[in-house]
């Protein structure tokens, strides 16, 4: 595991909104894409991160979390998550 800082939450929360933007309503974007963008060398440091600011955004309603088309409670929810663009 790398010694590298975590990037802030409003970095994590910003890339989140532009990935998920760019791939448009409708679609969604893993927290993985999100992860490997900031970070592609050792980008499995920053899943848990990067999760909770989305959960974040899910509260403030400007993301989705989803599961298997489904918008449900990440905190909660086991399994793999998808983020999907709900602002603007």
């Amino acid at each position: 595991m790398s010694g590298r800082a975590v990037p802030e939450r409003d970095v994590l929360r910003a890339e989140i909104l532009r990935l998920a933007e760019a791939r448009g309503r409708g679609r969604t974007i893993c927290p993985s894409e999100v992860a490997r963008s900031l970070d592609p060398q050792d980008w499995r440091r920053l899943m848990q991160p990067v999760r909770e600011a989305a959960f974040g955004l899910a509260d403030e309603r400007a993301v989705a979390i989803l599961q298997r088309g489904e918008i449900v409670d990440g905190r909660t929810a086991k399994g793999p998550l998808r983020i999907g663009w709900v602002a603007g």
